[in-house]
Parts: C-alpha cells; sequence; structure tokens
C-alpha cells in the first residue's frame, strides 16, 4: 500500500498538471453521479495521509484511496498509457493533459459537506507528512488507544497520525530502538512523542522522491528479514503483527525486543 511520502508526490505531481486548468474530459467510472462538465476548473489537489482528493470549481471533490492496487499516472494528451484502459477508475483531462487513476479501490466524488462529514477522512489524524503536523493531538490520540495495543499496531492507526505504513513503521521504531511489540501503556510520554516525531521526520525527508533513505543511503530493517543490523549485525526477525497481519521487521538486539513466538 503507498504510504504518505508516495502519495504526497502523487499529489505535488497532479496539481502542477491539473490544478487551475478548465476540463476537457472527465469520466468516473462505476459511480451513479455524473462527473464534472468540460469547462469546470479543478480548483486543488491535496493529500491527506494515504487519500488523495482533488476538488472541482462546481463544489464536488474526487477522493480516491489507492490502497493495495491503485495508482495515479499522468501523460501528454495522445501519449499511449502503459496500462490497460480497462483498468482506468477516473479519467481527467486537461489541455495537453491526461491523468488516469488505475484499479483504484477507493474511487468517490463528494459534495464538500460530504468530505467534511465522512468516516474515514474525518477520522484521520494530523498529517506526519506536514512540517506543521499537531505532534501534540497526534500524542493526545495515541494516548487514548487501548493501554495495552502495541506501539506498531498504533502507528499503522490513522485514526492517531496519517502517513505512516508499514515500511516507516518499522525503520521507525528501529530509529528510536523501540521494542515493536512494546504495550502503548508502557512506554512513557516523551518516548510516545520521540517516534511520532522521528515518523514525521523520516516521511518528511522523503518527500522529494527518489530511493527511500531511512538509514545510511537506504533501509534500515525492512524488506531485510535474516540480514545483519546495520547496527550490530544481529539478524533482523521479521513477524506478522496486529489484525491486519502486516509484516514488522525489527532488529531484536537494538530494540531490546523479548523473544516472541
Amino acid at each position: 500500500m503507498p504510504e504518505g511520502d508516495t502519495i504526497f508526490r502523487t499529489a505535488a505531481t497532479l496539481r502542477r498538471a491539473l490544478a487551475g486548468q478548465p476540463l476537457v474530459r472527465c469520466e468516473i467510472r462505476r459511480l451513479p453521479a455524473g462527473a464534472p462538465e468540460p469547462g469546470t476548473r479543478i480548483r486543488s489537489v491535496e493529500a491527506r495521509g494515504k487519500h488523495l482528493l482533488i476538488a472541482f470549481g462546481d463544489g464536488r471533490v474526487l477522493h480516491t484511496h489507492m490502497q493495495m492496487s491503485g495508482s495515479w499516472h499522468v501523460y501528454r494528451s495522445g501519449e499511449r498509457w502503459r496500462r490497460a484502459a480497462a483498468a482506468a477508475r477516473a479519467i481527467l483531462e486537461v489541455p495537453g493533459t491526461v491523468a488516469v487513476c488505475f484499479s483504484a479501490p477507493v474511487v468517490e466524488l463528494l459534495g464538500e459537506r460530504e468530505v467534511r462529514a465522512h468516516p474515514r477522512l474525518s477520522a484521520l489524524g494530523p498529517d506526519l507528512c506536514s512540517p506543521h503536523a499537531d505532534l501534540d493531538e497526534a500524542l493526545a490520540r495515541l494516548d487514548r488507544l487501548p493501554p495495552e495495543t502495541e506501539i506498531a499496531v498504533a502507528l499503522l492507526d490513522q485514526r492517531v497520525a496519517c502517513g505512516v505504513g508499514n515500511v516507516y513503521k518499522s525503520e521507525t521504531l528501529f530509529a528510536c530502538r523501540t521494542d515493536p511489540f512494546a504495550r502503548v501503556g508502557d512506554l512513557d510520554g516523551r518516548t510516545r512523542r520521540a517516534i511520532l516525531a522521528t515518523a514525521s521526520e523520516l516521511l518528511r525527508r522523503n518527500l522529494e522522491g527518489g530511493p527511500r533513505v531511512t538509514y545510511g543511503d537506504g533501509l534500515a530493517v525492512y524488506g531485510r528479514a535474516r540480514r545483519p543490523c546495520p547496527r550490530c549485525r544481529t539478524p533482523v526477525r521479521a513477524r506478522r503483527q496486529g489484525g491486519s497481519a502486516r509484516t514488522t521487521y525489527w532488529c531484536p538486539s537494538c530494540q531490546g525486543t523479548t523473544e516472541v513466538t
């Protein structure tokens, strides 16, 4: 699933291509409501964590969430698409440019009031990709979770703070030398805040594109099961964790992890 940095970069690319431009064509497939008419201007493109919002001059907003399968592509008008047209969920054409959303599971056209009342969007915590992310609010939301919640699971909860996915979950906890299976209630306030601040810093470090870098010139633990930890050479471990069974990567030595089975 794309993480907050990926969606931030996608929004920036779409904003440069679309914002302020009049629609030449708009197709939003498998939706009951009609799409914005040609001539309608695209007002803005915004990332909120892993969600992407495109606002139109008629007051409506296109909300997409990529999950594991979706992606946005930008083409010159007339350029051949790199994916099959049958996979297109939304097509936005402005003079000289076509933006296509392929295979996104969530594609919906909302009114502005519906955006404010949307059950997922309205519940999102502070966006950690923002340099102005409200860490006090994120910490307060983290503190309201059940104290037995494991910290790695808490980091993926977009209601606490949005933008962190599986990569940054593992990399943040490695950077903070924190046991991913530690319970939130067992971590002091300073540690909890440092984890959120580190997640934000790592996300913002990677907003300009290129390979992700969180440690040295790459990643420290994510995707490196059984390879040596870059700090202490202990083999990195991997284990599925939480209700969604996402894989957590960690160094049992550096992160002071008690043995888990």
